[in-house]
């Protein structure tokens, strides 16, 4: 037998064993990383779900919450990457669905404090009234739990029952004003804050509350009627590239592609995104108007 072929076979066997114990570590190093970082994001996103759904009084499993996101983020990536044919836009259909979540929580939120802000000058005068015919604070307070709606008969009621566990008053307000972030809830805290402490009339005080709440609530209800338009138009602005890219890739999948398989591509990609994100961040800034 030939040494020299033999060595050369040996070393090859010993190459290619070596290229394989390392692809199978480093595999392995992939593996465990992303496992940590998935339990790490599980955990993150299971405590982040649950804090946010017990403030809105919603209870639900953050577990099975977990579960359905990943299934979203799956069936999107997969859905996208059928439809298009091209990973990077999967990829992106895919990070997109990842803030889904977090998008959803945060509208519910948003919902529900507006819905509050609704109810406030309603409940307000309900307070008045209950002052004027004698009750007490407490009473009244009781009172408006039983004849309000959820969400501010929800609210109301964990500030009565932190008064039956020992808190003060001016404690369980401050806590009522910290968990709902609204001007119209500190209008109204402060209200009844001062009015307690000076002995001033309270029904009255509140009944002036409610009066500023109403006038307020009409005033952004015209400002959000005259910016409807530059809304829809920050809309629209913000998804015409999408539609017009979708409609070119179907009917030039082969120049398209470029924009995909190319750094050049690559770079119009960014720059587009850019571009959607900095003008329907503008537009929507000058639609802000805060009364």
């Amino acid at each position: 037998m030939n040494p020299a072929a033999d060595f050369s076979a040996t070393a090859f066997v010993v190459t290619a064993l070596a290229i394989g114990i390392a692809a199978a570590c480093f595999a392995w190093g992939v593996a465990h990383l992303g496992t940590q970082g998935l339990a790490r994001y599980r955990e993150r996103f299971t405590s982040d779900a649950n804090l946010r759904l017990r403030e809105m009084f919603l209870f639900m499993d953050p577990a099975r919450l977990y579960a359905l996101h990943l299934a979203l983020v799956l069936a999107v990536t997969t859905l996208a990457w059928f439809a298009s044919g091209a990973w990077p836009l999967a990829v992106l259909a895919g990070g997109a669905a990842v803030l889904l979540p977090r998008l959803a929580l945060r509208w519910l939120r948003r919902r529900r404090l507006d819905r509050i802000e609704q109810q406030l000058p309603d409940a307000l005068l309900v307070l008045a009234g209950s002052m004027k015919a004698g009750l007490s604070l407490a009473a009244g307070l009781q009172q408006l739990v039983r004849e309000s709606r959820p969400p501010l008969a929800q609210e109301i009621d964990l500030m009565l029952r932190e008064q039956r566990l020992g808190v003060s008053l001016d404690e369980a307000l401050s806590h009522l004003d910290t968990r709902l972030p609204l001007q119209s809830v500190t209008l109204a805290v402060a209200a009844m804050r001062i009015a307690t402490e000076t002995g001033g009339g309270l029904a009255e005080a509140l009944e002036r509350a409610a009066a500023t709440l109403r006038a307020k609530l009409a005033m952004e209800g015209k400002i959000r009627a005259l910016t409807a338009q530059g809304k829809l138009q920050a809309i629209v602005v913000g998804s015409l590239p999408l539609v017009l890219m979708f409609v070119l890739m179907k009917m030039e999948p082969h120049d398209m592609g470029k924009l995909f398989s190319t750094q050049l591509g690559w770079a119009v990609l960014v720059a587009l995104a850019l571009l959607e994100f900095f003008g329907v961040v503008l537009i929507r800034k000058i639609v802000a108007i805060d009364v």
